[in-house]
């Protein structure tokens, strides 16, 4: 006989796991996560480089953070595990005019929701990391309210408390096709036998394009490989340094213990789902890094400290939330774009709230839907 769950999650990483916990806190217990590997929360939250922020071009992104940020102040005793979250802020040093004008915008925005963001003059914005080379810039800007969190810490959580409350957990077992009646799935198949269903929520991270052709849908969202590099110990930079970033090259950095954790997106990689350290790209970074930040000449690297993980990217770099159009009972909670884990407590709520109530209504999250690819798209701007 088939099994059968008001709710099936597809992907336990930190958005599966947050939207089982925040059912699971409303009643709704009857809910099944399916996570392909061995283990939860072992793909793209675990190679996270665990940036929180509220630094965005778009309201609703900002909205997202604000929400999320707050919760993680009080993790442990709302949800219990540990949120670890450090406000050691966030720097980014902007060197075109035009760019800086753009950023000028987004900080208007950004203090209209609440957000205490500070512009800072190139001397001001090179004090926060030792021997910072200002040549070239314009600006800075500086939110003390941003900073890092541990993505492995704040989904166990939330997995934990919600399998406490009656969620079920189902290792190494995918979802390898839908039954599929009309406008509604009726159950998700699985290699050790269906399960019925009320609702599916399309969870699953880099993968949630190939499952939803499963489904005979189209959720524009593609795998990239995001590579970050880590140095030895390198105590010449202090630990409290924001996470900085160079907006021109792309180049981003912060401490990780003693270390220095580095890394820079490469545009013109293909998507893939490879998780091989790109090390012929690590000389382009290191070039970037070096101009900007000198110090790190004196630095070692640790190669085998070194990881890759994938982004979730959608074509605007925004997330696709809320119910499909013409498959009434899918919830597609992927597409985030490197911002699922700080965005992970507001998503569970909402999609919580889709499920539900019919609707998400805390944030209002029409700009995120699905349907908005139908029109000209509004991308969010301070990706890295």
């Amino acid at each position: 006989m088939a099994e059968t769950a008001q709710v099936v999650i597809i992907g336990a990483g930190i958005i599966g796991a947050s939207i089982a916990y925040h059912l699971a806190a409303r009643g709704c217990t009857n809910v099944h996560i399916l996570e392909k590997e061995p283990v939860e929360i072992s793909g793209s939250t675990a190679r996270s480089a665990a940036g929180v922020r509220h630094q965005f071009s778009t309201r609703t992104n900002i909205l997202l953070s604000k929400y999320s940020i707050e919760r993680f102040k009080h993790f442990a005793e709302e949800v219990g595990g540990h949120a670890d979250l450090r406000q050691i802020g966030y720097l980014f040093l902007v060197d075109s005019p035009e760019t800086w004008q753009r950023f000028l915008h987004n900080v208007e925005l950004q203090r209209s929701l609440g957000v205490a963001v500070r512009t800072l003059t190139p001397e001001e914005a090179g004090q926060f990391v030792p021997e910072t080379n200002s040549e070239g810039l314009v600006g800075g800007t500086y939110c003390a309210d941003d900073g890092v969190v541990d993505p492995h810490g704040v989904a166990m959580g939330y997995l934990n408390r919600a399998r406490e409350m009656g969620v079920q957990l189902h290792r190494e077992r995918p979802a390898t096709g839908f039954r599929i009646d009309g406008q509604r799935v009726l159950a998700v198949e699985t290699p050790s036998g269906p399960i019925t269903c009320d609702i599916v929520v399309n969870a699953a991270g880099p993968y949630a394009g190939d499952l939803a052709k499963l489904a005979g849908l189209d959720v524009p969202v593609r795998p990239y490989r995001r590579n970050i590099y880590m140095t030895d110990p390198f105590p010449a930079i202090p630990q409290d340094i924001p996470l900085t970033i160079d907006v021109g090259s792309g180049f981003y950095m912060r401490k990780e213990h003693e270390s220095v954790l580095m890394g820079m997106s490469r545009a013109d990689e293909p998507s893939s789902y490879s998780l091989t350290v790109d090390w012929d790209w690590l000389d382009t970074v290191l070039e970037a890094g070096l101009y900007r930040f000198p110090i790190l000449e004196r630095a070692g690297l640790a190669e085998r400290q070194c990881w890759a993980g994938l982004y979730e990217v959608t074509p605007d770099h925004l997330p696709i939330l809320g119910r499909m159009p013409g498959m009434e009972n899918w919830i597609n909670a992927a597409g985030f774009s490197g911002h699922g884990v700080m965005h992970s407590p507001a998503t569970g709520l909402l999609m919580a709230e889709e499920i539900l109530d019919g609707r998400a209504h805390s944030i209002d999250i029409d700009d995120l839907r699905i349907e908005r690819f139908r029109h000209e798209l509004v991308a969010e701007q301070n990706v890295i």
